[in-house]
């Protein structure tokens, strides 16, 4: 009898790229709450060129999962099957002229409102207040102290699963409280954002009170994930998690903030599992306590641990 062979690996499968790709990349490495499985196979692209070319050339049945700095997510401890596309050093640029400033998708927020204190340009103050970078602030529409991205958006670029690349102006987007209209599986690679002549000393004031109320009100020097809920209409998450009894909760390595209740943090030793269930936890205590129904906004991604079944 024919001796039957194993398919060749996933990595064997793709095609050639100018970025890195590595099999079996351990993800707890990137992700904010330093947690999770690894991706069968990393992609970093170089830059959107080669991140277009990758996907048009891909086989069709290879799944791709879109990441960035990871400042919002939990990876389940199973990892994620097919290839991780992770926008990182590649899409960080950042470019000023006038009053609009064009970045990569990559760039990290807070640097992006950096390099616009820096040219005069106000507006932009309340990125400094967003852990990430501005793809995955775009893809959520995330906001805070008041402004959002919606606000400061003028347009921008994307590339489609198949490779194609789109330019979407602001009205295009649907935006919405924590919600973009673009369809899933387009990478933003590129965001024009505008500006307005404002006296660089005052912001700077203003990024050091945004900044000094963060230190203050969230556990930033912890692992954690950022907000865990978004705000039902008319009222703040974490009020409903302290009025159920939640502040100081815990599951294995896993804790609800005692600083500010909407964080979940990784005390030391947390699984994926650990923080996702805690999670659950205080969704199904505010229901009982309140009847209302959290949302998560942290996303949750790939497989189950062994534990805990093998479902995605």
């Amino acid at each position: 009898m024919p001796v039957k062979q194993a398919p060749p690996a996933l990595i064997e499968r793709l095609p050639a790229v100018r970025g890195d790709l590595e099999a079996d990349a351990p993800m707890a490495r990137y992700t904010w709450f330093k947690v999770g499985g690894p991706a069968e196979v990393l992609f970093q692209p170089d830059d959107a060129d080669d991140l277009a070319q990758f996907l048009a050339a891909k086989p069709a049945d290879v799944p791709v999962t879109i990441i960035g700095t990871a400042s919002n997510i939990i990876i389940r401890d199973g990892g994620i099957a097919g290839v991780v596309v992770r926008i990182g050093r590649g899409f960080a640029d950042i470019h000023i002229d006038a009053d609009e400033i064009t970045a990569g998708a990559g760039a990290n927020d807070l640097h992006v409102a950096r390099h616009a204190r820096d040219a005069g340009l106000g507006g932009l103050e309340f990125l400094c207040g967003i852990p990430g970078a501005l793809g995955g602030a775009l893809r959520m529409n995330a906001g805070a102290y008041g402004r959002e991205i919606a606000d400061v958006l003028i347009d921008a670029e994307a590339v489609d699963g198949a490779g194609g690349v789109h330019r979407l102006k602001v009205s295009e987007f649907d935006f919405g409280y924590r919600h973009c209209g673009a369809p899933a599986d387009w990478i933003f690679t590129r965001v024009r954002l505008k500006g307005s002549p404002a006296d660089p000393d005052e912001i700077s004031r203003r990024m050091d009170e945004i900044q000094a109320e963060r230190e203050t009100t969230q556990p930033i020097k912890t692992p954690t994930g950022g907000s865990t809920f978004t705000n039902p209409e008319g009222i703040k998450a974490w009020k409903l998690i302290e009025k159920a009894g939640c502040r100081g909760l815990r599951r294995g390595g896993a804790q609800v903030s005692n600083l500010h209740c909407n964080f979940l943090i990784n005390t030391g030793g947390a699984t994926a599992a650990d923080l996702e269930g805690l999670g659950e936890d205080i969704r199904r205590r505010v229901f009982d306590d309140s009847g209302v129904k959290l949302e998560w906004e942290i996303r949750r991604i790939g497989h189950f641990g062994s534990e805990q079944g093998d479902s995605a």
